[in-house]
């Protein structure tokens, strides 16, 4: 699929423009020719970062809004070609001690943008950044679309709601969606400030800083993790299929390895750093949902997706994005 047509001169929002996966789907767009409008309401730890988008900041427009501004979302959504629905609590963590963030922002902002798109663009093709905890603990490995959905916390349960939230514009007022369950998405630019958000991220960083990284249980957990960039080209190839409108597709890789594999791999390119076993906290012991890894039979098939990087070469790129950058994100 040749991406550079399909985008050259188009017009995209981006909903958490200036987070991780928002600014290096971006930095992708503006290389397609596209011209891109961020909305990021830079709530402190959510990951909004100016910095992310220095490679492209005079080629862009930014907006500091919240996705819960029905106004300004009216506003923003006109026009526009592609909306690229990122905005969110994304933190299973945060949402133990404060589920309210979780209900009201991916929930109720989801509810205004697609209320905003049936008021004022209808023509819009809307992509959502949903998450494999959405199915909660899995039934049957490699996990399929059609797997049942249990999820473990508020978190995963506002997704799946701004999940069908979607769906519905989608198959009763003729909004053209795609919905994606990402796995764990790694890579440059994602906030590395604390460890409430991606852990495959975290663990770069505690290498990088020669830290010890705590291996939870005995590391035998199976998990599949996906490079940023392979995640963005599953957006924009799905943003362009008309196969895909409507549809839901796990973005993941069907090559899982256990933590403890991960970690030694980590620590391997980045030259520093070690591990230890240690036991799970009481919340994550809660939480966690056993062996995890994606089927990606559908999206291979319907779309012709499928992950290009390799786990050394993704972690190899992270590490010297962050060796080269440490001070924008530490």
């Amino acid at each position: 699929m040749e991406l550079q047509e399909k985008f050259k001169g188009k017009k995209v929002l981006i909903t958490g423009g200036l987070g991780f996966i928002g600014s290096n789907l971006a930095i992708r767009l503006v290389e397609l020719g596209a011209e891109v409008t961020l909305v990021d309401a830079m709530i402190p730890e959510y990951g909004g970062n100016l910095f992310n988008i220095e490679p492209i900041k005079d080629k862009v427009h930014v907006n500091f809004a919240d996705i819960r501004d029905r106004y300004a979302m009216e506003y923003l959504v006109q026009d526009k070609d592609f909306v690229f629905h990122l905005a969110g609590q994304v933190s299973h963590v945060m949402s133990l001690s404060d589920p309210f963030p979780d209900i009201d922002i991916n929930i109720k902002g989801t509810a205004v943008v697609m209320e905003a798109l049936k008021k004022r663009n209808k023509d819009a093709v809307l992509v959502y950044s949903g998450t494999r905890g959405q199915y909660g603990p899995a039934t049957k490995l490699p996990v399929s679309e059609d797997a049942p959905l249990r999820p473990k916390g508020i978190y995963e349960i506002s997704n799946l709601a701004a999940e069908q939230i979607i769906k519905v514009y989608n198959d009763i007022h003729g909004i053209r969606s795609v919905l994606l369950r990402l796995t764990n998405i790694y890579g440059p630019r994602a906030q590395m400030k604390h460890p409430k958000y991606c852990v495959a991220n975290w663990f770069i960083r505690l290498a990088l800083d020669n830290e010890t990284i705590k291996v939870f249980g005995d590391g035998s957990l199976k998990r599949d993790f996906l490079y940023v960039d392979d995640c963005v080209r599953a957006m924009l190839m799905c943003a362009v299929s008309e196969k895909a409108y409507g549809e839901i597709f796990n973005v993941g890789v069907d090559k899982p390895v256990t933590i403890l594999e991960y970690v030694k791999k980590v620590i391997e390119i980045a030259g520093t750093g070690r591990w230890e076993f240690a036991p799970f906290s009481p919340e994550r012991a809660a939480q966690e949902p056993g062996d995890f890894y994606s089927d990606i039979t559908k999206i291979r098939t319907r779309i012709g997706w499928e992950p290009e990087i390799s786990l050394e070469e993704g972690i190899k790129r992270t590490v010297e994005y962050y060796r080269k950058y440490r001070r924008y994100y530490w």
